[in-house]
């Protein structure tokens, strides 16, 4: 009798633990939303690679940590819904990944490394233009303009909002997002490019600390090698790991 109390005990106790702490992943793009397009790669497969080899390195070294996916494979989630998802799930962190590219397209560019966003302010020309690529994946969507009552993602009057918002989540998600660039460029050796604010709108509906990561250029033809290989997925997704062990440690 006492071995089955201990047991029972043992199991409760982890799943105690499996709910202590909730990290939503957020590979960006997917399905018919391919995101931006290099010489030799996607934007939404470079994405859903490392949200996945991130996810295994928690799970492995954190078995008492929930882990979940807006999306495990190639298909087609909206923005709304990945917030949805992460909200459901009540999580601690959220994170979004993606791939930058410039206005030059597939023509190249010298522009590299990688960087963090926070939901904020979008203080500079270049973070609106990302942030508007970013939430252009919405005219995808059916009745968006309901959805999203009435945003327009390539209007810069739509932006004015957030400069109201009051995000409770802030200094949490700039610690952590300050967390990954210090990774990025230690761990993984890329050019930090730093933290920044702007308009993300699944960041502007997740009620949780929440970032964005950018991780790097895939229009850069050095840079999308990186990206595009294993090796530097897994340099990626190890930096991010990283980043996200040590913001627990300090919050748990």
């Amino acid at each position: 009798m006492k071995r089955f109390l201990t047991i029972l005990f043992s199991i409760f106790l982890t799943c105690v633990q499996s709910f202590a702490f909730t990290v939503v992943i957020d590979p960006g793009h997917g399905g018919r939303d391919v995101g931006a397009v290099g010489r030799i790669s996607r934007e939404k497969d470079i994405n859903l690679k490392v949200a996945l080899a991130l996810g295994n390195l928690i799970k492995k070294n954190y078995p008492g940590i929930k882990v979940v996916y807006t999306r495990s494979n190639d298909s087609f989630v909206e923005l709304g819904r990945r917030a949805t998802i992460a909200n459901k799930a009540k999580a601690d962190l959220f994170i979004s990944i993606h791939t930058n590219s410039t206005a030059a397209g597939r023509k190249g560019t010298t522009a590299q490394g990688t960087e963090t966003y926070t939901l904020g302010m979008h203080r500079a020309a270049d973070n609106l233009a990302v942030a508007k690529r970013e939430n252009s994946v919405i005219t995808l969507e059916t009745n968006y303009k309901q959805t999203y009552e009435d945003f327009d993602p390539n209007s810069s009057e739509s932006y004015i909002i957030f400069e109201f918002m009051q995000d409770q989540y802030m200094a949490s998600s700039v610690d952590f997002a300050r967390m990954v660039q210090k990774q990025f460029a230690t761990t993984a050796k890329r050019v930090n490019k730093g933290v920044h604010q702007a308009g993300f709108l699944v960041l502007r509906e997740v009620s949780m600390p929440s970032v964005l990561i950018e991780l790097g250029f895939i229009n850069n033809r050095q840079e999308e090698k990186f990206l595009a290989s294993e090796w530097g997925q897994k340099q990626l997704a190890k930096s991010i790991y990283n980043a996200f062990q040590a913001y627990y440690k300090k919050n748990k």
